[in-house]
C-alpha cells in the first residue's frame, strides 16, 4: 500500500513538551483511572511526588531517552464466552503516551474522513449510528459489516510509523512511538516482544489505529461508498447486493495489502430487513435495541459487583452507580429502545 508523503511536515514536536503539557497529561490519566502496571505503581503514589516526577519525564522525553516498560496483560470477557487481551501501561508510560497523544493529534485530526466517529473529539457512537440511518433512508438498505481480525494486536509496526512519518519529521517523536510499540508485554512473570499491533489499553493506540485506518476511509470515498466508521468496527451502506459485494471484495483486498484480514464467520452482507449489530445495538428496519450480547454483558456486571458484596457498601453502590450510569447514557439517546 502506497503512502502519500506530505510536502510540508511537522518538525519541532519535541520543544512543545512543557510543564504545562506533562501537568495536563497527568491529569488526563488520573481522570482516566485505571488499574496500576507492572511496577505496581497507582496514580496516588505517582502523585505523591508528582512535580519530580514529571520534571524527570519530561527531561528524558526531551531527550530521547525515556525508555518504556513492558505492558501488563490482562484478559477481560467480551460477553460470547471469548476474552479481549488488553496491554496495561504503567503510570508513567500512560503519562508519556498522553504527552505524544497530544502533540501529534492535531495534525492528524484536521484530515480525517468525516464519517470516522472513534476516540475523536466531540464525536460518538449515537452520530455513527445517526449517519447511518442516514445514508439507510436514502436507500441504502445493503450492510457490509467488516470484521477486522485482531486488529488492534496485528496492526504492522512499518505501517504505523510509515503514517506518523508521512507527517511528521520529528525524529525523537518517531523514535519515542517506536519504542512504544515494542516495548512488549509481561504475562505471568515472562515478557513477550511485541512485534506488531498497538494493544488495547494503551493511551496512544485509538489515535494510531485512527491514523492507520484512514488510508482506507479515503479509499472507500474514492470509491463513492457511503461508510460508518468507530475504530476498527465498520459498515458500508449500499443500494444493492451487487455494490455490496463488490464493496466487500475492494475492501478484503485493501486490507490485505495493509497485511491485515477480515473475519470469515463474523464479516457478512446483510440487509435493514434481516438485521445486525453495530456498536453494542441491535438494528433492524428502522428499529435500534440494546443488542442480546449488550444486555447479558450489563445483567453480569450487576450480578459480579452484588454477589460479590453481601453488604452494599459507599464502595459498591458507587461502582453500581457507574456502571448503571454509563450503560444508561450509552443505549438510552433518543433513538433507540431499551428492552428488559
Amino acid at each position: 500500500m502506497n503512502i502519500i508523503h506530505d510536502k510540508i511536515k511537522v518538525h519541532s514536536l519535541t520543544g512543545r513538551i512543557n510543564e504545562d503539557l506533562m501537568l495536563k497529561a497527568f491529569k488526563a490519566v488520573k481522570k482516566n483511572r485505571g488499574a496500576a502496571g507492572i511496577d505496581k505503581m497507582t496514580i496516588s503514589m505517582y502523585e505523591k511526588n508528582l512535580s519530580d516526577n514529571l520534571l524527570s519525564l519530561m527531561r528524558e522525553l526531551k531527550k530521547g531517552t525515556y525508555q518504556p516498560v513492558a505492558l501488563r496483560r490482562v484478559y477481560i470477557p467480551k460477553g460470547d464466552g471469548k476474552t479481549r487481551p488488553l496491554g496495561i501501561p504503567t503510570i508513567k508510560c500512560r503519562i508519556a503516551q498522553e504527552v505524544i497523544r497530544r502533540l501529534i493529534n492535531s495534525i492528524f485530526e484536521s484530515r480525517f474522513h468525516d464519517n470516522s466517529f472513534g476516540f475523536r473529539m466531540g464525536r460518538n457512537c449515537h452520530q455513527a449510528v445517526e449517519r447511518l440511518m442516514h445514508y439507510a433512508k436514502q436507500g441504502c438498505r445493503y450492510v457490509v459489516d467488516v470484521d477486522i481480525k485482531g486488529f488492534f494486536d496485528n496492526i504492522p509496526h512499518d505501517l504505523i510509523m510509515n503514517s506518523l512519518a508521512s507527517r511528521i519529521a520529528d525524529g525523537n517523536i518517531l523514535n519515542l512511538i517506536e519504542k512504544l510499540l515494542n516495548s512488549g508485554v509481561m504475562e505471568e512473570g515472562k515478557i513477550t516482544p511485541t512485534l506488531k499491533g498497538t494493544p488495547q489499553g494503551g493511551v496512544i493506540s485509538p489515535l494510531l489505529a485512527n491514523i492507520t485506518l484512514d488510508h482506507l476511509d479515503w479509499f472507500l470515498d474514492e470509491h463513492d461508498f457511503n461508510f460508518v466508521r468507530y475504530a476498527d468496527d465498520f459498515v458500508i451502506l449500499c443500494k444493492s447486493e451487487a455494490e455490496a459485494k463488490k464493496a466487500l471484495e475492494l475492501v478484503q483486498n485493501f486490507l490485505n495489502g495493509m497485511k491485515l484480514e477480515t473475519s470469515p464467520e463474523k464479516t457478512k452482507v446483510s440487509h435493514f430487513s434481516k438485521g445486525f449489530d453495530f456498536l453494542g445495538f441491535s438494528i433492524k428496519n428502522s428499529s435500534i435495541q440494546m443488542r442480546i450480547k449488550s444486555r447479558e454483558k450489563f445483567k453480569n456486571s450487576i450480578r459480579d459487583i452484588t454477589t460479590r458484596s453481601h453488604n452494599l457498601d459507599k464502595e459498591v453502590i458507587k461502582r453500581l452507580n457507574r456502571v448503571i450510569r454509563g450503560t444508561v447514557n450509552y443505549f438510552s439517546p433518543k433513538f433507540v429502545h431499551v428492552h428488559g
